[in-house]
């Protein structure tokens, strides 16, 4: 395999807005899931609405309720992550622009290191660390996992494609 060079920050960003318009939208069905589930509770009185004037209004006032909405939020944006970099390296917004994640060493990145990476990317920010190394561009996520983001050629981006079939 040739060697493809490390992606810079624009590259980056412009992935990273492609996905965050597909995790908007799995935010946007984990949400209302999760009111379905509540309102459930509600009906079958597990649950009372109290002094709340609806279902997202009771999740705002309830402490625990709101923390679980906001743990699943955070698991399912961690696990759109883990899912796509372990399987082929490139979540969708990766796959458009031709960037792939990899360990250092070029091996698909583990389980772990996905984790990892999803974890402390602090929502994008972390890709703020490529701009201070532009000659060999790393995000904090990259150094803390031990990965990397190459731009590949255009034909090995349809390889890796087609060979998830």
């Amino acid at each position: 395999m040739t060697d493809f060079p490390r992606t810079g920050f624009w590259r980056r960003a412009a992935a990273w807005l492609y996905d965050a318009l597909v995790i908007i939208a799995f935010a946007m069905l984990t949400t209302v899931l999760y009111l379905l589930f509540i309102q459930l509770l509600l009906s079958f009185e597990f649950l009372s609405l109290g002094n709340a004037a609806d279902v997202s209004d009771l999740i705002q006032q309830d402490p625990i309720l709101k923390t679980i909405r906001t743990a699943l939020l955070i698991l399912v944006s961690i696990c759109f992550f883990v899912y796509f970099w372990t399987r082929g390296g490139q979540t969708i917004g990766m796959r458009a622009w031709r960037l792939k994640v990899q360990q250092v060493g070029g091996a698909r990145i583990t389980v772990k290191q996905a984790i990892i990476r999803a974890a402390t990317a602090l929502g994008g920010l972390g890709n703020l660390a490529v701009i201070v190394n532009l000659k060999q561009p790393r995000a904090l996520q990259d150094y803390l996992a031990g990965t990397e983001i190459i731009t590949l050629s255009k034909e090995e981006n349809k390889r890796i494609y087609k060979s998830l079939d």
